[in-house]
């Protein structure tokens, strides 16, 4: 059994942009093993809670139910901002989940979630990664193609600069263009995109690496012609990247984990620049693939040829400043 790794430049503060926290029938990831994640080694000083479709209302308005998430989630915010226990600040930055496909009444839900959430509602993520390939898809989310150039999910998307709120997207790599799309159509308004713009490795792109990075790489290119766009660095753990990590029985190491992510890494971020760019732990969706000293360890592998501004850009800067911690 390969020993825990050791923690990389333990000093370098951290804002992890992108964790959830769940109670599923087969999954738990509560505060407990937040944690236990977050109190590893790694300098983690904040984090931004991403929504996930937990704690959502069993009754009332269809669309108000997903503001039992958010006011799960702000009451952990609470507890940890009293400093009971400790500095770190989990779930500083509250992205919420509205659904868009409501129109300009998604104005009013936008409201009570930021009534709910306070200064720590920071926008939303409205899911709407698609393929024709099912098996790629979350079946517990409500998609189809073509969504985002929708008229009822545009007139939801105005609400969001109404308010100088944030926009999660996340999607699979070959819907980039209709992110550009949207992205052309309201320029004044902050989009993330989630998960390195979602590179598929598996199902119609098995044994096709090469073709499906050139074809994400093309479409990220265009898309970093946007500048109300940045970009989450992460979520190369999941299945759907085609790695493989989660199907060894042994650990693998962080070298060999940096040497299959750093052709992605690097490309996002030559493309879009360190100011445009945050790591992210995608917690605990990744952890299938890695534990959480390794997921950081392996980003400041990958990131050790840059500044020390870069690297406080790809590591705090960046995610502090879009989502106004």
């Amino acid at each position: 059994m390969m020993a825990e790794a050791a923690v990389i430049e333990p000093d370098l503060p951290i804002v992890d942009p992108h964790h959830h926290l769940w109670d599923f029938p087969h999954s738990t990831y509560l505060v407990p093993e937040m944690m236990e994640n977050l109190s590893s080694g790694h300098n983690v000083r904040a984090t931004v809670f991403v929504q996930c479709g937990a704690m959502i209302r069993e009754n009332g308005p269809e669309e108000l139910r997903t503001l039992g998430e958010t006011e799960f989630v702000n009451g952990v915010a609470a507890s940890f901002a009293s400093g009971i226990y400790g500095t770190v600040r989990p779930c500083k930055g509250v992205v919420a989940q509205v659904d868009l496909m409501h129109g300009a009444a998604a104005g009013a839900v936008l409201d009570r979630h930021a009534a709910a959430a306070g200064e720590r509602f920071k926008g939303i993520r409205h899911i709407t990664a698609w393929n024709s390939d099912s098996n790629l898809l979350n079946p517990r989310n409500r998609v189809f193609d073509g969504m985002m150039a929708t008229p009822e999910f545009r007139a939801g998307f105005a609400e969001l600069g109404k308010r100088n709120l944030v926009f999660d997207a996340w999607l699979l790599h070959p819907q980039i263009d209709e992110l550009y799309n949207l992205a052309n159509s309201f320029p004044d308004t902050a989009i993330v995109l989630n998960h390195l713009g979602g590179p598929i490795g598996v199902g119609p792109y098995s044994g096709r690496r090469q073709d499906a990075f050139e074809e994400w790489r093309l479409a990220l290119g265009r898309l970093a012609a946007c500048g109300n766009v940045v970009l989450k660095v992460g979520g190369l753990g999941m299945p759907m990247c085609g790695f493989d990590f989660h199907l060894r029985d042994e650990r693998t190491s962080e070298a060999e984990i940096a040497d299959k992510w750093r052709p992605y890494v690097m490309e996002a971020i030559s493309l879009f620049g360190p100011d445009r760019c945050m790591f992210e732990s995608n917690f605990p969706v990744d952890r299938i693939s890695c534990d959480y000293i390794t997921l950081w360890n392996v980003f400041k592998l990958i990131a050790a040829g840059f500044t020390a501004s870069e690297k406080a850009m790809l590591f705090q800067d960046t995610a502090s400043r879009i989502y106004s911690l």
